[in-house]
């Protein structure tokens, strides 16, 4: 009996192919990597007779960890969009994109950590630029998913969509590395917020003629 039988395909070449899981797991991964954030949000502990103003300290004193955590989830909202229009895109898939996309979602599942290093120490610049990086990743592999998916034809005749797909990583990319080198010259929570208010552009989407084309 022939355990391996010839035939004229590879395993390869039909392997990764499923749309569906692969919308399936994406969406799973960034479900648990955005409930994961919460995680960073501890409640406060007081000890016995604290007051209300105690209490109001101590909420206060979470806010640069809320900060983080909204940024974040932005974050993760904003490539979940960007990964969804990718993928709706796809006429098909294979091995090699869908290998690209589970490197993405790598950088997904490192985002709660990176997170919860830049809240423990905003001060820190190591912490910002790790925070950064983590950034840099989502938006080159979710790129490289793009730019092989042009080579490979596995996109739906839609000419004029790429263009702005891959405009639109390329100028957040930029504009996240600007807020990040800010911190060169400015405290770290300059830089935060700048990334903070890059996020809040691309979630509400003003019709600014420069950003809203990308």
């Amino acid at each position: 009996m022939n355990l391996f039988p010839r035939s004229g395909r590879r395993f390869n070449e039909f392997a990764g192919t499923n749309l569906d899981r692969l919308a399936g797991i994406s969406d799973g991964i960034f479900a648990v990597g955005m409930t994961l954030l919460v995680l960073g949000l501890s409640v406060p502990t007081l000890s016995a007779g604290a007051t209300e103003g105690d209490l109001w300290q101590a909420l206060l004193r979470l806010g640069p960890n809320i900060l983080v955590y909204a940024m974040s989830f932005m974050t993760l909202g904003i490539f979940w969009v960007g990964q969804g229009t990718q993928l709706n895109l796809l006429a098909r898939s294979d091995r090699n994109y869908t290998w690209l996309q589970l490197l993405f979602l790598l950088a997904v599942t490192l985002v709660p950590f990176s997170t919860g290093l830049l809240a423990r120490f905003p001060g820190f610049r190591l912490a910002l630029v790790a925070y950064w990086l983590n950034i840099v990743l989502l938006g080159m592999t979710l790129l490289a998913g793009l730019q092989y998916g042009l080579r490979a034809g596995l996109f739906k005749d839609l000419p004029e969509v790429p263009p702005l797909m891959r405009g639109r990583i390329l100028i957040a990319q930029s504009l996240y590395a600007i807020a990040t080198a800010t911190c060169i010259v400015f405290p770290t929570w300059v830089s935060i917020g700048l990334i903070f208010l890059v996020q809040l552009n691309y979630v509400i989407a003003p019709r600014v003629p420069l950003l809203h084309r990308f």
